[in-house]
């Protein structure tokens, strides 16, 4: 498997307004066109969080640990509808609440997404995609471990501190 490099994106400005289109092999390929993504965290009634494991052919971040759902808009495609249709396909969720937390541009050395995060409370069956390396539950003490040591994306890492009010963390 790989990446559809043909995939047409929204490029838009930071408050999110449409502003053209580009593939993703130029979205991903540095040329810092921002386009939107929605980011799913995923936590169970103990208070867990859901995290799913990237595939080695991914082109970005392969083989780490990342949000529960990520995704990039389609073109002409609302965020939540990109929401529902990412958490369907990569890990079978049909009925869910999910609560808008914020948005914010990311930045990494190829790239510029402006991220859409959403959190909610999920006690059915999670049943990840052959789009994943699979995925599991990480308790609070298993994710500061992890932290700053590579196996988390740095994209998730950027994303912990606006979830640790609902890690029970103050």
């Amino acid at each position: 498997m790989h990446d559809n490099g043909e995939e047409l994106f929204p490029v838009v400005d930071e408050s999110g307004q449409v502003i053209g289109s580009a593939l993703r092999r130029e979205c991903h390929g540095g040329s810092m066109l921002l386009h939107p993504v929605v980011h799913l965290h995923l936590f169970d009634a103990e208070g867990r969080l859901y995290l799913q494991k990237r595939p080695a052919w991914k082109d970005i971040q392969p083989g780490r640990w990342d949000t529960a759902v990520g995704g990039h808009v389609a073109w002409g495609e609302t965020v939540d509808e990109a929401l529902r249709r990412e958490a369907r396909e990569e890990l079978g969720l049909e009925d869910f609440r999910a609560e808008f937390v914020r948005s914010y541009v990311f930045r990494s050395e190829r790239e510029r997404e402006l991220v859409y995060v959403h959190r909610c409370r999920y006690d059915g069956e999670v049943r990840p995609s052959s789009e994943l390396d699979g995925g599991r539950f990480w308790s609070v003490d298993e994710l500061r471990e992890a932290l700053g040591k590579g196996i988390l994306t740095p994209n998730f890492e950027s994303e912990v501190p606006m979830l640790l009010p609902a890690l029970g963390q103050r």
